[in-house]
């Protein structure tokens, strides 16, 4: 039963950070011909796109027509790219979206078809991959900067401590719930441990910093510099994480004080180790 929360806690949090992540772009930009094929707009495959993308509410644009503030500032918007797995008897592909860095900030998920014309197989997985986008609701919000201050006197303190300072009532019930559940949040962290392979721990050396925002909290390093988000979810000590311009995943508390942050490389599933000071 655990191990059905655990999923199902991963998939919507994963649907609503790949929400949160779009939603910071305000437009998405179309190749007129996708590097897997050998022609401009072969097989319409970029028409398609486009027309599919602008009826699910996005601000879509070809790449050699952009509007002046993307041209000024690519950093707006996400290239849309078509991931193509495709073998002799069936068609397969994805759509994925890069920043400016190249970093993918979203791939839907694998549409198929075994229609065997080109024009009809394309058509049909496409719009299958993009249809994983349909309950995202996207509306365009100009991300927000956060003030960065940083005090490293008497940086060890604990969540009880933070909250009682804050004098919030609401706050103060949130410790009780972190007290009541802490050692059943330490089985989930163990047990979700225990089923990635060594190889794919990482453990950082590094003493981050969290500084409350609206919804959870902003970690920062000595720099300082913001280097991740953590927003509240309905179980406590689990939260929705994202590195500033990196990958997004969940992040959860150990029993030994320790935080980990769960996410995927493609298709591997990596956890951080992670320091973090409260």
């Amino acid at each position: 039963m655990k191990k059905y929360s655990i999923l199902l806690l991963l998939i919507a949090t994963a649907t609503s950070f790949a929400q949160e992540q779009l939603n910071n772009y305000k437009y998405l930009i179309v190749p007129k011909q996708f590097d897997t094929f050998k022609e401009e707009n072969q097989y319409q495959t970029s028409t398609l796109v486009k027309y599919v993308l602008e009826n699910q509410g996005f601000n879509v644009f070809y790449d050699d027509d952009l509007p002046s503030d993307l041209n000024a500032n690519r950093c707006l918007g996400l290239l849309v790219v078509l991931v193509n797995n495709s073998n002799m008897f069936t068609t397969k592909t994805a759509i994925a979206f890069k920043d400016c860095t190249t970093k993918i900030v979203y791939t839907t998920i694998e549409g198929t078809s075994k229609i065997k014309e080109y024009k009809g197989s394309y058509n049909e997985a496409i719009k299958d991959a993009l249809s994983s986008l349909n309950t995202m609701n996207y509306q365009y919000t100009e991300p927000a900067s956060e003030p960065i201050v940083v005090s490293f006197k008497n940086d060890v303190k604990n969540v009880a401590s933070k909250v009682q300072d804050a004098g919030s009532e609401e706050k103060s019930s949130m410790e009780a719930l972190n007290n009541q559940d802490a050692e059943h949040s330490a089985s989930i962290a163990e047990q979700i441990v225990n089923v990635v392979p060594l190889e794919n721990i990482r453990i950082s050396e590094v003493d981050y910093y969290a500084q409350p925002i609206e919804n959870g909290y902003q970690l920062v390093d000595s720099s300082p510099k913001i280097v991740m988000k953590m927003l509240a979810t309905s179980k406590t000590n689990i939260f929705m994480a994202q590195e500033i311009n990196g990958y997004s995943g969940i992040m959860y508390a150990g029993e030994n004080g320790e935080w980990f942050f769960e996410y995927y490389e493609d298709t591997t599933l990596v956890v951080k180790s992670l320091r973090i000071k409260f």
